[in-house]
């Protein structure tokens, strides 16, 4: 608190990602006080013009936060649970269980190969606009995927339609919206708080659509989950993300490409984010029939992933809160050791019931853990005006790590007979991906520096 006894407010940006007119410490004048000139435009009254701004400005990022974190939830809490349909869409039909296996790998290699362009035109564009068609998507490829009687139906509705629908609704979209809606040193707790939303709806819709399937079956499942994705498209009203602020000389999408491409931090991130798409989905898809064959009753598995979902919403939470205050490569090095440790103490120790339960929690501390710290270290060296298109850039790595887990887990079990091999193969990554993260730092690009860390 100053001498003179008046608070002080920090002015947050503008909607629209515009860093603020009045961008320094101003204090609030008290009732009945005379207005002074304004340090910046020498205007009486801008004082009180600074405080309305900034109310303005926080109403703005609370409700474009909340938009982003119930889009999250829907969009990959509804995805969590596309595993649960395997088995009965395999049974009812006579497929082999590759038929499914093959539909969902598509939608993650989609997914992944459509995320730096849908990123792109919500940069140019707006989010809002990219989340409600995503939406829409989404909720035709569900319908779709009800109604599908054939291995090419299932592809085209939950590979190619979902898979798009996803890029639009997920982490690299509405993380950049985030990222364009708070001040810089707000952006790594706000992108953990929107991420941990995502991580409570995988939670809660794994035991929703059990539910569902077990109640109306699975087609009529499929079309319930189609009319509750379909929320999207109002709450993306929520999302008033707007281009940011055209500069002088605007970067354009070669520009920013050719920058990021000669930024050895920009590609140390991308392998690094391979890693965490290699695990997630190998322990995601593979973890429940590993469980099984070493003899523990089948629940057991759905409990595990469970788990990890419920501890994702505190570890992604706590992983934006510390990337605020501590460097974030440094943050991602340490998580991807952490991930070591408990792989090698899950896999080589006595496992029962109770050691699965506490590798479910452990990895939920670490799962997505991994999304604000990458986004947030993206978002510090290149700025926010093409944050959804490089973080794309930098998911698509992501999801070929994703999808090479989830295929390469099943194709050594069938030439082994075990996941042993596969377990190796992700402790050793993890590994890799610590020493990957440990050499970027955390310095703005000239160009950032020069803007203000807005660019």
């Amino acid at each position: 608190m100053p001498a003179h006894g008046l608070a002080f407010v920090r002015l947050l940006p503008m909607p629209d990602g515009y860093p603020p007119h009045h961008s320094l410490d101003y204090p609030l004048l008290p009732a009945g006080n005379t207005p002074t000139l304004c340090a910046d435009c020498g205007t009486h009254g801008a004082v009180n013009d600074c405080l309305g701004m900034d109310m303005t400005g926080a109403r703005a990022s609370f409700w474009i936060l909340l938009g982003a974190a119930l889009v999250l939830a829907l969009s990959l809490g509804i995805r969590h649970g596309f595993g649960l349909f395997l088995a009965p869409m395999s049974q009812e039909f006579g497929w082999g269980r590759e038929v499914f296996a093959l539909a969902i790998a598509l939608q993650n290699l989609i997914w992944g190969l459509a995320q730096p362009f849908t990123g792109a035109i919500a940069d140019r564009f707006g989010a809002a606009r990219v989340v409600l068609v995503g939406g829409v998507l989404y909720a035709v490829g569900l319908a779709l995927m009800g109604l599908a009687d054939s291995p090419g139906s299932l592809s085209l509705s939950a590979g190619l339609l979902i898979g798009i629908a996803l890029s639009g609704t997920s982490f690299s979209v509405l993380l950049g919206v985030v990222g364009r809606a708070v001040a810089p040193e707000q952006r790594s707790m706000a992108m953990g708080i929107a991420s941990a939303a995502g991580s409570f709806g995988q939670f809660a819709m794994l035991p929703a659509t059990l539910g569902l399937i077990g109640w109306l079956g699975w087609s009529a499942a499929l079309l319930a989950l189609g009319l509750l994705v379909a929320l999207i498209v109002p709450l993306a009203g929520l999302i008033r993300d707007y281009p940011a602020a055209r500069q002088t000389h605007e970067q354009t999408l070669k520009e920013a490409l050719r920058e990021a491409a000669a930024h050895s931090g920009f590609w140390l991130l991308a392998l690094g984010f391979f890693v965490c798409g290699f695990q997630v989905v190998f322990i995601g898809v593979h973890l429940p029939a590993y469980l099984v064959d070493q003899h523990l009753p089948a629940q057991v598995g759905t409990s595990v992933l469970a788990l990890v979902g419920l501890f994702n919403v505190f570890g992604t939470y706590a992983a934006g809160w510390l990337g605020g205050r501590m460097s974030k490569p440094r943050l991602l090095t340490a998580l991807y050791l952490a991930r070591a440790v408990v792989i090698v103490a899950f896999v080589y120790s006595p496992l029962t019931v109770w050691s699965a339960y506490a590798f479910g929690i452990a990895m939920g501390l670490l799962w997505l853990s991994t999304v604000p710290l990458t986004n947030g270290t993206v978002a510090t060296l290149f700025g926010v005006r093409n944050l959804s298109m490089l973080g794309g850039i930098v998911f698509l790595f992501h999801q070929l790590g994703a999808f090479l887990g989830g295929w390469l887990g099943g194709y050594l079990y069938d030439r082994t007979g075990s996941y042993e091999l596969v377990w190796q193969i992700a402790i050793g990554l993890s590994l890799l991906a610590a020493l990957l993260n440990w050499p970027v730092r955390e310095q703005p690009v000239a160009r950032v520096q020069a803007q203000g860390g807005w660019a």
